[in-house]
């Protein structure tokens, strides 16, 4: 199965990040933006699939967003970053991206999961 995935974990908190509205795109030749689809995570902070049936995985630049602005608002604590945007790369032959983002109000890292 061709796949993306990501989840967000809170560091602060300790415990998944639920509710966050997350947008896939994908980079076309042009280098416009094409949005793929758009979720938003479950109670474990979990968007086990973003990538649409209908869209192969192919070689080429893709990008999650993540409105992390609206997920501190609803907590009420006072955030540096609003959005989050990791971009990576496919290559051919590749079947899975897991892309986990660690967040803070003041801080976020991420890295290729399994």
């Amino acid at each position: 199965m061709k796949r993306i995935s990501t989840h967000i974990l809170d560091l602060v908190c300790g415990k998944p990040a639920a509710d966050v509205a997350v947008r896939l795109e994908k980079q076309n030749n042009s280098g416009d933006w094409r949005l793929l689809t758009s979720a938003r995570t479950d109670q474990d902070g979990r968007c086990p699939q973003l990538l649409p049936e209908s869209e192969n995985l192919t070689a080429g630049v893709y990008r999650l967003i993540f409105d992390t602005g609206s997920y501190f608002d609803a907590l009420k604590v006072r955030a540096l970053y609003p959005i989050v945007e990791i971009t990576f790369q496919g290559q051919e032959g590749e079947s899975h991206f897991h892309i986990p983002l660690l967040l803070s109000p003041n801080g976020y890292t991420t890295y290729r999961g399994s």
